[in-house]
């Protein structure tokens, strides 16, 4: 079954209430969407078929109005992600090479364009483009376990899923280069500190505790938290007066919504 968007003239993808792909699974429970890494037995390493698969969902999740909020999270008990599959890198001339195929879809870009609250639900390895992923969202919960690294320079690799821009954003210019240069490894306490995670709880408290924010969310006007979202992405790289002009027509559309 298929649904249409009246703008556009073009069919959307519905998402069923779950869907098993081969290194994902996509949970649907009315506004809340859940996606889960599920590689546990090389501890969610992202490949190539994790890119093809999150392009799938994500443009899904994108499209589809019912979806409100998005909890990210990795299946197994040591880890949510260890970074790029680096056993695919021996099908190409070079690592540097074989990387850039994998990312060859905008994966991130079409992530950020999501106006939608993602939360990171994080635990064990939370490595490289594991890190990276987790970057990307907007709220980051972490268990007492977790361990941070950008490991890629110590690898002979730049970081290919945004880190260099998402790191140095979050933590600050000199904290942010620190952690690539150096290939820092940091635990849950000192990824609080730098602002990398805003939570720490215990691991049996992790999923509960995402759920339970996810839910707050719901419960909040949601076009009022993807303009407040819109408005501070967009704003970003804004000049401090553009982006005041830009929060002002954001405000001026969002009481002609309420009048109208």
């Amino acid at each position: 079954m298929v649904y249409f968007d009246e703008k556009l003239c073009v069919p959307k993808p519905e998402i069923p209430m779950v869907k098993n792909f081969e290194t994902l699974v996509f949970k649907k429970d009315g506004g809340l969407g859940t996606i889960i890494l599920n590689r546990p037995s090389v501890l969610n390493a992202y490949n190539t078929k994790m890119r093809d698969e999150f392009w799938e969902i994500l443009n899904a999740i994108k499209v589809d109005d019912e979806i409100s909020v998005i909890i990210l999270k990795g299946e197994g008990p040591r880890a949510f992600c260890t970074g790029a599959d680096l056993t695919e890198f021996g099908t190409s001339p070079s690592p540097n090479i074989a990387r850039q195929i994998r990312f060859e879809r905008a994966i991130w870009e079409l992530w950020i364009s999501i106006p939608k609250p993602f939360i990171a639900c994080l635990h064990g390895f939370v490595i490289g483009s594991g890190l990276e992923m987790a970057l990307l969202c907007d709220i980051r919960l972490a268990s007492s376990d977790a361990l941070f690294s950008l490991p890629e320079t110590s690898l002979g690799m730049l970081p290919g899923a945004g880190g260099t821009q998402t790191i140095r954003r979050t933590t600050g210019l000199s904290e942010g280069l620190r952690i690539l240069i150096t290939s820092a490894q940091l635990d849950a306490l000192e990824s609080q500190q730098l602002g990398i995670i805003h939570q720490v709880v215990e691991k049996d408290q992790l999923e509960m505790t995402s759920t339970r924010i996810a839910r707050e969310l719901l419960a909040k006007d949601q076009s009022l938290l993807r303009t407040i979202k819109l408005a501070v992405t967009e704003g970003t790289n804004l000049p401090l007066k553009q982006g005041l002009e830009l929060e002002s027509r954001l405000v001026a559309q969002t009481l002609a919504s309420i009048l109208s």
